[in-house]
């Protein structure tokens, strides 16, 4: 029997930076021409053999900047950021250094972080990028930069025994344990889904808390991770005890969402940032369109989205003249779900406001 495949360690950027070429479209061979490389260098990027992120800072600002400029699609060259990202906390769960800290437990991920973490350990393409990976393409190419399967086990091991340690380590230790009991929700196998499941719940001391607390963020984290495997009570309990009607909690889940969905640019090396009820760096109108489109595509929360939607126009009310299309757009979505789906007696009267707003902004 040969050895079992083993994933690059930079394989999630290196397939980003692939598709950004054959948007081009360009073969490898001319795209090293046209950057001064040789193929094989071009080639050891695309398979992750040599990763992106091992450049020195100035190349690979530079090569960033270029791409576009010879016809790369901008938005695939954006998402390089978040491939970096996700191949770093891969490759800190396949090839750990004991004497480095934790990626995990040194910021604060994003959405496009997630999206990229997905695809590599379940296939699950980034909605954004659907588009550009159903290209069609001759021969057998990979339609994601998914591990391998022995390291995909061995990662969310990993994931697993970082969560249990992270536990014991008090505050000091809070993010990590949050981030990765969170991941280690991506795995779906039945002994992994169980302890999942026996890890989340047992929070419930979080969980229980009410209103804002240092466990905030925890507990949010772990009411949407419950959501999403299908318990969307926590999620329920939490909007209605450690989220409404606390002006600290309220600001700090505008905060969270804005870093989240990318109206904050400035990274957040801890969870310190969602108490500011200053609601500063981010741009309220970004974070408008984002909420909006997640209220239609994550169906799971749109009790989250509807009391964010209700939070955010209400601190903001100038937003809906100022959102265009967006807020028409949400005027009728929200009609739809008023409607059409089940809806908490909160998320329900929330949406209604939400609507009502719009309503009065489009006459």
């Amino acid at each position: 029997m040969g050895r079992p495949r083993r994933t690059a360690a930079g394989a999630v950027t290196g397939f980003v930076l692939r598709l950004a070429r054959e948007s081009i479209p360009r073969t490898q061979a001319a795209l090293a021409e046209v950057l001064g490389v040789d193929t094989e260098t071009v080639q050891g990027w695309e398979s992750g053999r040599r990763p992106l992120a091992n450049m020195r800072a100035g190349a690979l600002l530079e090569l960033r900047r270029h791409l576009p400029t010879i016809g790369a699609d901008a938005a695939l060259v954006g998402w390089l950021d978040a491939a970096m990202d996700a191949d770093r906390i891969l490759a800190a769960g396949l090839q750990p250094d004991g004497g480095r800290p934790h990626p995990l437990a040194g910021w604060v991920h994003t959405r496009e972080t997630a999206h990229m973490l997905a695809w590599a350990l379940n296939g699950t393409t980034p909605p954004a990028l659907t588009g550009c990976v159903s290209r069609s393409r001759r021969g057998p190419v990979a339609a994601a930069p998914q591990l391998a399967p022995a390291d995909r086990h061995v990662f969310f091991d990993h994931l697993r025994a970082v969560t249990e340690h992270a536990a014991t380590q008090g505050p000091g230790g809070a993010l990590l344990h949050r981030q990765a009991l969170y991941l280690a929700s991506y795995d779906h196998s039945p002994d992994a889904a169980a302890w999942t499941a026996q890890a989340l719940h047992g929070r419930r001391d979080v969980l229980a808390r009410r209103g804002w607390s240092p466990q905030w963020a925890a507990a949010r984290s772990t009411a949407t991770a419950l959501a999403r495997l299908g318990d969307p009570q926590p999620l329920h309990d939490f909007i209605d005890r450690a989220l409404a009607d606390d002006d600290t909690a309220e600001a700090a889940n505008l905060n969270y969402w804005a870093l989240w969905l990318g109206a904050l640019p400035v990274p957040q090396s801890d969870d310190a940032f969602m108490g500011d009820r200053g609601l500063p760096g981010w741009d309220a109108l970004t974070l408008l369109r984002a909420l909006a489109r997640g209220l239609v595509k994550d169906p799971g929360f749109v009790d989250l989205y509807a009391h964010s939607l209700w939070a955010l126009l209400t601190v903001f009310p100038w937003l809906p003249q100022a959102a265009g299309p967006t807020a028409r757009d949400l005027h009728v979505r929200s009609a739809h779900l008023l409607d059409e789906v089940p809806l908490t007696a909160r998320a329900r009267r929330e949406l209604g406001h939400v609507h009502y707003v719009l309503s009065r902004k489009s006459t």
